[in-house]
C-alpha cells in the first residue's frame, strides 16, 4: 500500500532541494531518515517533516508496518515565487525572487491493496 505526504509552499528554492532528496530516493525508511538528520541542510529538515508524515499517514491510515516501508517516489515541483524587492545603487532597484518548492514523498511496502 502507498502513502504520500505534501509539504506546499516550502520556503526553499526546488534546485537546492532536489540535491538532498536524490540521497533518499529508493532507500528504507530508517536509512533515509539516519541520512536526512546527517545532512545539515535546510532542505534535509523540510523533508524529514514531509517524510515523517508520509510514514504516520502510512502506519495510522492504511495500517502498514513501519519496519516494512521505503520511499517509493519523492519529487519537487516548483511553488509560487514570490517577488519582492532590494534597493540598488544609483537610485536603482532589483527584483529578487523568493523561489519555493512543493515537496512530495510517497511511501509504500510493497504490497497491493486487497479488494473487498
Amino acid at each position: 500500500m502507498e502513502s504520500y505526504a505534501i509539504h506546499k509552499s516550502a520556503m526553499i528554492a526546488p534546485r537546492k532541494a532536489r540535491m538532498t532528496l536524490d540521497l533518499i530516493r529508493g532507500k528504507d525508511v530508517l536509512t533515509a531518515e539516519g541520512i536526512l538528520n546527517t545532512t545539515n541542510t535546510k532542505a534535509s529538515r523540510l523533508i524529514t517533516k514531509v517524510l515523517k508524515s508520509a510514514v504516520s499517514n502510512a502506519v495510522n491510515n492504511e495500517g502498514a508496518n513501519e519496519n516494512d516501508l521505503f520511499v517509493s517516489e519523492c519529487f519537487i515541483n516548483p511553488g509560487p515565487t514570490y517577488k519582492r524587492i532590494k534597493f540598488a545603487s544609483r537610485g536603482n532597484v532589483d527584483r529578487r525572487d523568493k523561489r519555493t518548492s512543493h515537496i512530495t514523498i510517497k511511501v509504500s511496502d510493497g504490497k497491493t491493496k486487497e479488494a473487498n
